[in-house]
């Protein structure tokens, strides 16, 4: 929910040596015009640290002390998956708008409290979808957009191989929420963008657990997406794929697009001329992260669209979601939010 020119002061909840995720954060703050104000973690070195990149930032050791200070008005939330909500909710009390790193949560349930509590206070609730800036996407997005491939039929999207997952917290299925929570939050982001505005009617997970028995995430997961049109997408994350996939196959009724390596920094764009399939390689845009605080800014200074809105957010954890049930009872389901 939009304010009216108001002084933005950004804080952050995490501050780990993890991706740097909370310096960059505040870094991409910074770059929109939010001044960087806070920073609350657990551990005191993380903290210190903070101090040292911001000078003259307010550090907390927990999440209570930071909802005191009233001159913070934009909280980003960097823990893990299992906590955001809990969090987003204190924070949308306090009436602090809030950013939660994704995914947004875990569970459906999750995120209708996040957004219940957003709504009944009046504050901003987002997700840092970044990668809806990348510009291997954005290219894509534009290729489709211009109906070079004609209307989208079918898409095929992996990332993994064939590797221990670690020992961290994103390792386990309690905290992460599972192998589909991570890239495949962003991966199946992209897969509704690219199916804008169609609905989904049907989910299909398969979830396996094969060699990584030490760690309670699963090894290998797919999950078939059905859209009202016919169209599909399936989506592959994996710990034990010993052979490579193709990053992108996308089918269109004029074409296609494949993302396989073959192109540095690009793709192959495959497509219906005179009655010949021509080929050309597309070469993708700047990525541009720190755009996500400059959108953000604007919305809530000048009433512009939210760059992710919770609800866009929420449709991606009711696609897992299903996903998840559909595995444990054998038959497709249908999402909370489509």
């Amino acid at each position: 929910m939009a304010h009216d020119n108001i002084s933005l002061h950004g804080a952050v909840i995490g501050y780990s040596d993890a991706f740097h995720m909370g310096r960059s954060h505040l870094a991409y703050m910074r770059d929109a015009g939010i001044t960087p104000t806070a920073a609350c973690d657990i551990d005191p070195t993380h903290l210190a640290r903070a101090r040292e990149d911001y000078e003259g930032l307010r550090t907390y050791a927990n999440v209570d002390d930071l909802l005191s200070d009233t001159e913070v008005n934009l909280v980003a939330v960097i823990t893990p998956h299992n906590t955001h909500a809990d969090i987003a909710v204190k924070l949308a009390e306090a009436g602090k708008s809030i950013v939660v790193e994704k995914p947004m949560c875990i569970t459906v349930a999750e995120a209708d409290r996040m957004i219940d509590a957003a709504n009944k206070n009046g504050v901003t609730l987002s997700v840092f979808h970044n990668r809806r800036y990348d510009g291997d996407f954005l290219a894509m997005k534009e290729t489709i957009e211009k109906g070079l491939i004609g209307d989208i039929f079918q898409i095929q999207a992996a990332s993994g191989g064939y590797h221990h997952p670690g020992t961290w917290w994103r390792a386990d299925k309690a905290i992460s929420g599972g192998i589909m929570y991570d890239w495949g939050a962003h991966f199946m982001d992209w897969i509704l963008n690219f199916q804008s505005g169609k609905k989904v009617t049907q989910v299909t997970g398969f979830l396996q657990k094969r060699i990584w028995f030490d760690q309670t995430n699963e090894d290998h997961g797919k999950i078939i997406v059905r859209f009202e049109d016919g169209s599909s997408a399936e989506l592959t994350q994996s710990t034990i794929t010993a052979v490579p996939q193709p990053r992108w196959r996308i089918l269109g009724t004029k074409g296609g697009i494949l993302e396989d390596g073959s192109v540095k920094d690009g793709f192959k764009l495959y497509t219906r001329v005179a009655d010949i399939t021509a080929t050309a390689d597309i070469r993708n845009k700047p990525t541009e992260w720190n755009s996500y605080y400059k959108d953000l800014a604007a919305h809530l200074n000048e009433g512009k669209p939210s760059p992710v809105t919770a609800e866009s957010a929420r449709r991606i954890i009711a696609v897992l979601e299903a996903a998840e049930e559909s595995s444990r009872i054998g038959q497709s389901v249908a999402p909370k939010y489509a």
